[in-house]
């Protein structure tokens, strides 16, 4: 899967727990749950739509990680590479 069809799929996802996302206008810089603003549960959600859509499993230690979209494509890149 390449990086285009990873930004997708988080995106959709992301929009599947916040559909009033205008994916378009995040900034991959930014911290991510305050840029869509998502509540610890939301979070969770976001996070199993992800483990559901691409098979990603994200351990609680490494949510910490997670701070902004360029940070979570990143890792979920890494995730899919590892297998």
């Amino acid at each position: 899967m390449d990086d285009a069809q990873i930004r997708r799929e988080v995106l959709e996802a992301l929009q599947g727990i916040a559909p009033e996302v205008e994916a378009e206008s995040l900034r991959g810089d930014r911290p991510l749950r305050d840029e869509v603003d998502l509540d610890s549960m939301d979070w969770l959600r976001f996070l199993a739509a992800l483990h559901q859509r691409l098979g990603v499993n994200i351990p609680e230690a490494d949510y910490q990680q997670l701070t902004s979209l360029d940070a979570l494509l990143a890792y979920v890149g890494r995730r899919l590479a590892a297998g």
